[in-house]
């Protein structure tokens, strides 16, 4: 807590109240925090006084300590304190044998699953930081030991660990950031639209995601669907050609908008020459094939588009493929523009 009054959400002593924002972390790497604090334009700090938004406490970005704060939850818990926001980064720690005991909230004596529970139940809204809070994520993979999973969602069946009828005080469901690590943009526009009043659970997706980057796919934008188009495809990752017949780019099936919103305002997992692994979804980490390979049937890549049906996709490729240039054909193997296009005729001069 300051002694400007911020922590009991007044904005510098006058002026509306702040809204409250406590961080947590629970069964994670620490990657969406990472992420976070790389956002840019503005940044996260900014971000957070442009909204009006004091944050109250995070185990990495605060200089507050542990033991400092426990005093601070009381005043939460007395309600000397208002929670407008939880965020959770990492999947909750149910294990073993439903216990909890996995993950011990460092000078309670208890489990970090029921202090997540009881604030969920005090906040005005509730925020999963990345695929891991949000469906389980990599913490959950494999035999999942650790009975992990995530807030409000086990993979892709509502549920988790607050279940599927939470609400938190707003009357909003938890709002799900998935990704892995989440784009920071996604975290500070969501912030922004709840602290202007512009949030509602209608701006969500079936999976709780927020509709602004959940309704499109990571293969819009993508600068490789030209090839993607002829069905001319990169044979190694070095290769300019589109990831999808033979590295298992799921691009196309994958809701984000990472070729739209760039990362850092340049970059993206296709564009530095990596597949999409469909990190933004449930299950993810439970592929039943590498990462790196698209599984086939009869030569057919299985994962084909989600919303066209595969005869035509089929028919579809077998034209593209017939008329790919020769231009796009050559490049898609290389590793560099080998016949860049050619010059344009233009109009002639009188």
């Amino acid at each position: 807590m300051t002694a400007n009054g911020r922590a009991n959400g007044k904005a510098n002593g006058t002026g509306p109240r702040a809204r409250n924002l406590l961080w947590l972390q629970s069964g994670g790497c620490g990657g969406c925090t990472l992420s976070l604090i790389c956002a840019e334009q503005p940044d996260f700090l900014t971000a957070l006084d442009v909204a009006g938004i004091h944050l109250l406490w995070h185990p990495s970005l605060s200089e507050a300590t542990g033991a400092e704060l426990h005093p601070m939850l009381a005043d939460v818990r007395a309600g000397r304190v208002s929670l407008d926001i939880l965020c959770l980064e990492g999947a909750v720690i149910q294990g073993p044998n439903g216990s909890g005991r996995f993950h011990m909230q460092a000078g309670a004596g208890a489990p970090m699953r029921d202090l997540i529970a009881e604030l969920s139940g005090l906040a005005h809204n509730v925020i999963a930081i990345g695929t891991c809070a949000a469906f389980g994520g990599v913490t959950a993979a494999g035999a999942n030991h650790t009975e992990a999973t995530g807030l409000a969602f086990e993979g892709s069946a509502a549920g988790g660990l607050l279940g599927a009828s939470f609400r938190a005080r707003s009357g909003m469901p938890v709002i799900n950031i998935s990704g892995c690590p989440v784009h920071p943009e996604w975290v500070v526009e969501t912030l922004l639209q709840l602290a202007f009043g512009n949030f509602t659970d209608g701006d969500l997706d079936a999976l709780g995601r927020p509709r602004f980057y959940a309704e499109n796919l990571v293969h819009h934008g993508c600068s490789r669907n030209e090839y993607y188009e002829y069905k001319a495809s990169a044979e190694h990752l070095s290769n300019l050609g589109c990831l999808m017949e033979h590295l298992g780019c799921m691009g196309t099936q994958v809701h984000a908008d990472c070729n739209i919103r760039l990362w850092n305002g340049d970059g993206s997992c296709t564009r530095g020459g990596y597949p999409c692994i469909s990190c933004t979804e449930p299950g993810f980490e439970r592929q039943t094939h590498a990462y790196l390979e698209t599984p086939k049937l009869a030569g057919i890549p299985i994962g084909l588009p989600t919303d066209m049906p595969k005869a035509w996709f089929v028919a579809l490729a077998a034209l593209s493929k017939a008329a790919t240039p020769h231009r796009v054909k050559t490049n898609a193997v290389a590793d560099y523009i080998i016949t860049p296009p050619s010059p344009g005729k233009g109009k002639a001069r009188k």
